[in-house]
């Protein structure tokens, strides 16, 4: 099932792990061993999220790795959707040799 207009992971940290439990920024930062402003990227939107961060995430705050890298392939595909002109696209016809 597509998602429509999905969260950027950012979005997601803000909403369920930084405004309900009153965390900042720079705490989560600390817990991640990255700086403020490498995690201020992903939480404003401007930087994607890496298997590497997919992985610290992963262990501070309690998903998979997998579920972040999923997220962040939802927001790109469906941005991607949104702009990529396919019309002159052709599919490939492929025949047995």
């Amino acid at each position: 099932m597509t998602m429509h207009n999905p969260p950027h992971p950012g979005e997601f940290i803000r909403d369920v792990y930084l405004d309900p439990f009153a965390l900042t920024g720079r705490q989560l930062a600390a817990n991640l061993n990255v700086s403020p402003s490498t995690l201020n990227r992903i939480l404003n939107g401007s930087s994607r999220i890496s298997s590497e961060m997919a992985l610290r995430l992963s262990k501070a705050l309690g998903r998979s790795p997998e579920s972040w890298l999923a997220m962040q392939n939802q927001f790109d595909l469906w941005q991607a959707r949104q702009s990529v002109d396919l019309d002159a696209v052709q599919k490939v016809e492929l025949q047995v040799a």
